[in-house]
């Protein structure tokens, strides 16, 4: 697919000056992450669909005493991930195609991934998380302030994004299975998202 060709492309040449940046930086995901961690209710098998380098999210999770599978399009950011978070799994995967057994996951998380794949897509990839990840399964995901798609630049290279405004966001979670727990506009590292908390009601 053309539209996440040029993702993986652009992800691929930045992959170590995200992961520079991303240490650098830190990000403040921690409360985000402890929200999820809480609704969750103990330590569980979690997936991080574009897991990046691995750091911050998949770090936070496998330091709390999670075991944590990472997929990513990108095949040098799984290497990084590697390398940065040992203790956890990383499988280059595009998340439109995963493919893992039915409830696998206590949990997934998505930070800033599903908005570079193409929103017709979206409902695809929650409906394959409604499969693998167990009743009652928590997640966390990162959806755009308002519908679009778009080219752009990313850290210098070529980029695309694509998502729903938040009400039509929420519904194709709905109707994949998930209730929402909470959605909110929340300003991070610089960046407005729309943060979405589901819980798994198979």
């Amino acid at each position: 697919m053309q539209k996440q060709s040029l993702v993986k492309r652009g992800y691929n040449k930045l992959a170590k000056r995200y992961d520079l940046q991303r240490k650098k930086n830190g990000y403040p995901n921690k409360g985000l992450l402890t929200s999820f961690i809480k609704s969750l209710n103990k330590k569980g098998n979690i997936l991080d669909l574009g897991c990046g380098a691995g750091v911050p999210v998949s770090k936070f999770l496998v330091e709390k005493g999670n075991t944590v599978t990472g997929i990513d399009i990108s095949e040098n950011m799984i290497k990084i991930a590697k390398k940065n978070v040992p203790d956890a799994r990383f499988i280059k995967m595009d998340m439109t195609r995963m493919k893992f057994k039915s409830d696998s996951f206590d949990g997934a998380v998505s930070f800033y991934a599903i908005i570079h794949i193409p929103r017709s897509r979206h409902k695809t990839i929650y409906q394959k998380l409604h499969k693998i990840i167990k009743r009652n399964g928590i997640i966390l995901v990162a959806n755009g302030t308002n519908s679009g798609e778009y080219y752009g630049e990313f850290m210098g290279e070529k980029m695309f994004w694509s998502h729903y405004a938040p009400k039509k966001a929420l519904e194709i979670i709905e109707d994949a299975g998930f209730e929402i727990i909470w959605g909110k506009l929340l300003r991070l590292g610089g960046e407005m998202q729309f943060w979405i908390l589901a819980k798994n009601l198979k």
